[in-house]
């Protein structure tokens, strides 16, 4: 009985100091969720969004095929961590997803309409992750740099909603700062185009969402 005295302090501590750290790590995500949208300034006439919905290689190839595209940059946001990297983030405690930079022509494509390609190319409904990639860092995130997008994203999410009968999962962020990947994640889907994963999901999925919208592909996709 003497012997298990210490190993129960030790647990009741561990116990609380982990309650602790996960209290502080869920102050920090909302504050996050607060915060005040950063404008990211238009360069060259070219805009910029940011997603995440799952997997960045799979929304990278997704919104690269789209017309008016330019460049999708695969890295990681919607945390309250710096300098995140793959191992960190995957660790779920940085807050940060998988995401994509869009960079984008708004007089061929708008951002209404990088919404319903986000929506069109993923399980809407499924909760902290896509398809077989589950975690915080996997899950759906849409961002916002003003008012105007914020509103137009809750009301496609809303009327996403009443169309399925069910609530969507996506969360709404005011966007802060996208952290770019390493190197090698960068068009991976192109470069990789035999690796399991990419023949077995990521082509899969993209294929999927250019049936459903085909007229707003580049004509080489």
């Amino acid at each position: 009985m003497k012997k298990m005295i210490p190993i129960l302090f030790i647990t009741l501590l561990l116990s609380c100091q982990n309650k602790a750290q996960n209290k502080e790590l869920n102050a920090k995500q909302n504050a996050v969720q607060m915060a005040a949208p950063v404008s990211v300034p238009s360069e060259n006439g070219m805009e910029r969004a940011y997603f995440a919905s799952g997997c960045f290689w799979c929304v990278e190839a997704i919104y690269e095929s789209v017309n008016g595209v330019s460049e999708v940059i695969s890295g990681y946001a919607g945390g309250h961590t710096k300098y995140p990297t793959y191992e960190s983030s995957n660790t779920g405690r940085t807050g940060h997803a998988e995401a994509v930079e869009v960079i984008y022509n708004p007089k061929i494509v708008n951002f209404s309409t990088l919404i319903d390609v986000y929506f069109a190319s993923q399980n809407p409904t499924q909760v902290n992750g896509q398809g077989p990639d589950i975690g915080s860092q996997y899950r759906s995130i849409i961002f916002y740099q003003n008012t105007e997008q914020k509103s137009l994203i809750l009301d496609k999410k809303e009327a996403l909603s009443k169309k399925l009968g069910k609530p969507v999962a996506a969360e709404v962020y005011p966007f802060q700062k996208f952290w770019v990947a390493e190197d090698y994640h960068q068009d991976y889907e192109r470069l990789h185009p035999n690796n399991s994963y990419i023949k077995n999901v990521s082509i899969p999925r993209l294929k999927r969402f250019q049936a459903s919208m085909p007229e707003i592909l580049k004509k080489n996709h």
